[in-house]
């Protein structure tokens, strides 16, 4: 089933701004917020969509890789898996132009055209770990514990391969240079020296845990520091953790791709914070106060008001997210949302109806008598 294109799934043209971007994505971000769409799983899937494409969009160099290539500019890295989850060779070791160029045509360069016959480094591959923290934890930072299947050196051999403590001794055919030459013609062909597959050494009594490959798979257990302010998609390298080299090579590296998950109440916008209140009808009309949720677990109080409509904001500075690796933090923006009371008392409907026969005046709803004073005026020209 193909993707959705992230233009349309956040409803802007592919030449839109990024102030474009913003406000369309908090405006259906609100709109699918799972804290108003409680139990509806169409809405949280939107909410996620969205959330996928503003944070690729957002992202000049991502953009960039999309509007060329599409979904398909990260399908090699594919989202991360809900809970966390282990990827291996989303990194490989080494690759680049050189090593895809000698690969193609390593075995049939001329003699003298290319480089001295190398032998293989052993390194072992690069990990990947998908891992989904709250937004509490990014706010805070947090120390995880992680377990990554993966090679370790064989504890029987110390890592070398061969059975009781002896070291691989030089390859009889290449000499240790893991290459060898043939002459054909004009040419001297070199290829990988089939009986050490290029490393230049073998191995005469391998190790009967590893197989002679110095490495076993086990399940490492990892503390990973996420650090405050982390953003979704952010990326964390482990030097040295990922899977041991062979026969003693160095080991590659573990990088932890982040995920942060929706949260119930906010919605994040880099360092600011959105969030939606609901004020009672006769407090947005009278006036008052109204307390907040923070990130940081207290109240705020904010004072509203009288005659405050649905969709004002409330500034409260330095009450968003952490910047990573800075002392400063972002604002949290609360946005009112004036809730019509239901339910109403006998009593209770003959006082809003007094104050409907009482309030018959522009000034107490001037942006319904001024829509209701244009529609006049459409039919008074539809008329004529």
């Amino acid at each position: 089933m193909s993707k959705e294109d992230y233009y349309r799934i956040l409803g802007v043209e592919r030449d839109a701004g990024p102030e474009d971007l913003k406000r369309a994505y908090r405006k259906l971000a609100m709109q699918c917020h799972p804290d108003r769409n409680p139990g509806d799983k169409d809405a949280e899937r939107r909410f996620k969509e969205l959330n996928e494409a503003y944070e690729v969009l957002r992202d000049p160099q991502k953009r960039a890789a999309y509007d060329r290539f599409g979904h398909a500019a990260f399908e090699a890295g594919a989202g991360a898996q809900p809970g966390g989850g282990f990827r291996a060779g989303g990194f490989g070791a080494g690759t680049g132009f050189a090593d895809i160029f000698e690969e193609m045509f390593g075995d049939f360069m001329a003699g003298g055209g290319r480089r001295g016959g190398s032998r293989g480094s052993g390194r072992g591959s690069d990990l990947r770990y998908n891992l989904e923290i709250s937004l509490e934890e990014a706010f805070t930072g947090n120390q995880a514990t992680i377990r990554v299947p993966t090679a370790v050196p064989c504890e029987s051999c110390d890592g070398s391969g061969s059975a009781g403590g002896t070291g691989p001794s030089t390859c009889p055919t290449c000499r240790g240079i893991g290459r060898v030459r043939t002459q054909s013609g004009f040419f001297t062909v070199e290829r990988t020296c089939p009986t050490c597959g290029g490393s230049g050494q073998v191995i005469k009594d391998p190790c009967r845990t590893c197989s002679g490959s110095g490495r076993v798979q086990r399940e490492k257990t990892l503390q990973v520091t996420i650090p405050a302010g982390v953003e979704d998609g952010m990326r964390i390298r482990l030097a040295g953790e990922g899977e041991a080299g062979v026969r003693g090579g160095p080991s590659g590296d573990l990088y932890i791709f982040v995920t942060v998950a929706p949260h119930r109440f906010f919605v994040r916008d880099g360092a600011n914070i959105h969030c939606r209140v609901p004020i009672p009808m006769t407090r947005a009309a009278l006036g008052g106060s109204v307390e907040v949720p923070t990130l940081e677990g207290s109240r705020a109080r904010i004072s509203v008001p009288a005659g405050t409509q649905t969709g004002r904001q409330f500034r409260l500075k330095g009450k968003g997210m952490p910047v990573l690796r800075s002392t400063a933090r972002g604002d949290l923006f609360v946005e009112t949302v004036v809730e019509t009371p239901v339910n109403l008392t006998d009593k209770q409907q003959r006082l809003l109806e007094e104050f409907e026969e009482a309030g018959q005046q522009e000034d107490h709803s001037p942006e319904s008598h001024g829509f209701f004073a244009k529609v006049k005026e459409l039919w008074a020209d539809l008329r004529e």
